[in-house]
This record gives structure tokens, sequence and C-alpha cells, in this order.
């Protein structure tokens, strides 16, 4: 059975995430079949950057997206163009309104600091002596 699912990429701490789909047996950073899109969550706001087009095939073949793939692509909105996909309604429409959602979505690609930078304290103590 295959998932769609995030591989995580990035250093330490600094995480970043391929969103692929893979075997469900496959290890988390093991294998994968194809990639489908990268989910940033350490920007403001997370940058998110979707294939569509291959994820709507991919899950009509019959792969299942995991818990946290399907809260990125809800997030993306890409949940309900699938649906309506699903209804027939044009794959240029839904196509040419994601692309629109994705340049409105990803405004700047700055990495967020999470807090202040870590100094050493040695001078600063001396120094106060």
């Amino acid at each position: 059975m295959v998932r769609i699912r995030l591989r995580r990429i990035g250093a330490k701490a600094q995480p970043s995430y391929r969103i692929v789909a893979a075997e469900k047996e496959a290890p988390r950073d093991g294998s994968f079949k194809e990639i489908l899109g990268f989910y940033n969550p350490r920007t403001d706001p997370a940058t998110i950057q979707l294939h569509e087009e291959r994820i709507y095939d991919w899950i009509s073949k019959g792969a299942q997206p995991s818990e946290s793939a399907l809260k990125v692509f809800q997030s993306a909105g890409l949940m309900d163009r699938y649906t309506r996909f699903k209804k027939g309604e044009a794959i240029e429409t839904l196509m040419a309104e994601a692309a629109s959602a994705q340049t409105g979505r990803n405004i700047t690609n700055k990495t967020e600091r999470t807090g202040p930078s870590k100094k050493s304290s040695k001078g600063t103590a001396k120094a106060a002596a």
C-alpha cells in the first residue's frame, strides 16, 4: 500500500520536509517512489509547494495520505479541490486556482528566528567583575 507522507530533510533542529509517495512499510527517511512537494514549517507563513496534479493521480490510484500530510493538504486547500476534481470539474481550472493560491500563500521565504541568539556569557561576567 502506498502512503503519501512527509520525509524529513534539513539539518539538526532545522526541519523541513519533502512530501513523497512511499510504501507503507518503508522507513520515514527511506526509499520513496516520487517527490510530490515540499513543506517548510519554519517560515512565516509556512512554505508549501505541491505538485497537485501528481497528488491527484496518486490518490486516485489508492494512495492514502498520512495524518500530517493530510493537515498540510488541508491548509493548502488541496483536499477541497480534490473533491471537486472527483465530481468532474476540469483539471485545468483547478490547477490555475492552485497556482494562484500558491503565489498568495508564499509571501516571504525568510526563516523566522525562534529565540535570541546564544552568546557566550564569559566575556560579560569578567567585564562586570
